[in-house]
């Protein structure tokens, strides 16, 4: 006998709802349907995480907007000059050049060793890179490595691998 894959799950909110586990492996099924079942169905836990009136992309949205306005005032305080490519990616990278720089004085300054008049010399090596695909392939970096790739951005004469951004 082939082992079920619609589970009726009995939530801890009282409703009952059908759970189709045919994408999960037949020996972890079990397991998971109980999991369900000491959670609150998908509305009321949506009903408690306020999304029934916001949509995902709607709070995305917002989420994106927020940071955007946050990362434009930021440059504007420090004096960085605005960012070259594609609209799209632009405000991308103001916000990635936001969140990495702004996490590197944490990790650097306010976490680390680095005196303030050494991270105003990583502050000034951070305004002639503009170009928002650089920002954007660093997004991901280690704050710790910020001076590193400020350090190899500034001696690359490589051409850039993708223009357009």
């Amino acid at each position: 006998m082939a082992v079920k894959k619609s589970w009726t799950i009995n939530h801890a909110c009282g409703h009952i709802s059908q759970a189709d586990l045919s994408n999960r492996p037949a020996d972890r099924r079990a397991g998971y349907a109980q999991w369900l079942a000491e959670r609150d169905c998908a509305d009321c836990w949506r009903s408690v995480q306020g999304e029934d009136t916001e949509s995902k992309a709607e709070w995305l949205e917002k989420k994106r907007a927020a940071e955007q306005a946050e990362a434009e005032e930021w440059s504007a305080q420090y004096r960085m000059p605005p960012l070259d490519g594609t609209d799209r990616a632009v405000a991308w990278g103001t916000r990635c050049r936001h969140q990495l720089v702004s996490a590197t004085y944490t990790a650097l300054v306010l976490e680390g060793t680095t005196s303030e008049a050494e991270w105003a010399a990583i502050e000034d090596a951070v305004r002639p890179l503009t170009r928002a695909g650089w920002w954007l392939d660093q997004r991901d970096a280690d704050p710790a490595d910020l001076p590193e790739l400020l350090e190899a951005a500034a001696t690359s004469d490589r051409p850039t691998e993708n223009p357009h951004f």
